[in-house]
């Protein structure tokens, strides 16, 4: 910290430390702004230029388009490691020996029995409920069933907390799903492992033996390690500023929940293929599209094409473009949303105007692609994200607790009317 940073207001000079990341990152901490200034606070809305902690989870470089959590690249994760392997990696530093996997994984199965009053809780919905709205708040109240997983922790009540969530979560995503569809809810099969029960509990029915598709495992896989985690996002902030009052772990994750559902976030996948049903319901000319997207006067944008992060290209969108691939040529599917998805593929990765741009096809693009080959209903796109997440959010809820960060209070500029006085009723115009 031999930098500093000069902030110069008024006719007075302000000095700030600046600090530097382990990968060269600049960051001016301006933690005592307000105090030294007397009041002076920044404005940054959406706290697009706001680091809001430290954090040695995941390092994220946009314009070369890097993704590394704990330091190993997206793409080593992706290929060597299973989904259950990454997540101890994200939550807990390092990657497991064989004894640490081991028992990470008998824990975490330990713990995916869900207490049958929850069912009550889901009686409640209708069914035309979205799933989100359903799995935020079954999440949530898992606190009142484990009331001493709330508040303080230490590193075994944590550790508790945390495979109980991990085994607990596909189950409630599952039943969100079985809710939407009218079907029987299904328990866990600890026979299985952490990616097989998830598939086992999305797609079984009760009167058939059910069998993984290894080539749909596998895409299923590398789709939820490419979601683990992406830095400090929405959801992912919302989880640590609701942790920072010390609520529980799965009153934080539910709030990650109700933030990822959004659209301009996880619902990003579900609007790919809103997309390709409004091309074909107009008839199915993707060339028309594709101008309409080139026009600045028009309204219409390509969904799936670019990323607000990544400037050149999204990494992930690399690795799970070959599993899509893999994944159509296995089932066979014929779908015309597809069809219209490859035309507009094709065209974005050789018409100028997209390259010039870097609107190439980004994860969400091919994600919405798998489930809807693997016949996912679109409202359950974002419930298979935010089951990727999970560890994600879980990491970054237990690193602030471990850094002991306040709790979060962002200031504001206030905009509105001064002092006034406040009047009867009847004197009241």
């Amino acid at each position: 910290m031999s930098e500093i940073g000069v902030f110069e207001f008024q006719g007075k000079r302000y000095e700030f430390p600046v600090e530097i990341g382990t990968e060269n990152e600049i960051a001016i901490d301006i933690s005592k702004l307000r105090s030294k200034t007397g009041g002076v606070i920044t404005l940054d809305p959406g706290y697009k230029n706001t680091g809001s902690c430290k954090s040695a989870i995941t390092f994220l470089d946009g314009e070369k388009g890097i993704l590394r959590h704990r330091g190993y690249p997206i793409e080593d994760l992706a290929k060597r490691s299973n989904f259950l392997e990454v997540a101890y990696l994200v939550i807990f530093g390092d990657l497991p020996n064989k004894e640490e996997f081991e028992k990470f994984e008998a824990d975490v199965k330990k713990n995916s029995m869900v207490n049958e009053e929850i069912k009550d809780i889901l009686d409640g919905f209708p069914r035309a409920a979205h799933p989100m709205g359903v799995l935020s708040s079954l999440t949530g109240a898992l606190t009142a069933f484990h009331p001493r997983h709330a508040g303080m922790y230490s590193e075994e009540e944590m550790y508790n907390s945390i495979t109980k969530i991990l085994g607990k979560f596909p189950v409630l995503a599952a039943w969100s799903h079985s809710k939407n569809e009218g079907l029987p809810l299904s328990y866990s099969d600890n026979s299985l492992d952490y990616v097989e029960n998830i598939l086992m509990l999305m797609f079984k029915i009760p009167t058939t033996k059910y069998e993984a598709n290894p080539i749909i495992k596998k895409a299923i896989e590398e789709l939820l390690i490419l979601h683990l985690d992406h830095e400090q996002n929405c959801s992912t902030s919302t989880v640590r500023l609701v942790g920072s009052s010390h609520a529980s772990l799965f009153a934080s994750i539910s709030s990650g929940v109700s933030a990822l559902w959004g659209p301009m976030h996880g619902g990003a996948n579900q609007a790919v293929i809103e997309m390709l049903e409004e091309i074909i319901e107009d008839g199915g000319d993707v060339d028309k599209f594709i101008k309409r997207a080139k026009d600045k006067n028009d309204l219409f944008r390509l969904m799936g094409f670019g990323h607000r992060v990544y400037k050149n290209f999204d990494p992930r969108a690399l690795i799970i473009k070959e599993s899509a691939k893999a994944v159509l040529n296995e089932l066979g599917v014929v779908d015309p949303a597809l069809k219209v998805a490859k035309h507009l593929e094709e065209a974005a990765l050789s018409d100028p105007y997209f390259i010039d741009r870097k609107l190439f096809p980004n994860v969400d693009f091919y994600s919405g692609i798998i489930y809807r080959a693997l016949g996912i209903r679109v409202e359950m796109f974002t419930v298979m994200f935010a089951i990727g997440r999970l560890p994600g959010w879980i990491a970054q809820w237990r690193e602030m607790h471990l850094n002991k960060e306040p709790i979060g209070r962002p200031r504001q500029l206030y905009i509105g009317v001064n002092e006034r006085k406040c009047v009867p009723m009847s004197k009241r115009k």
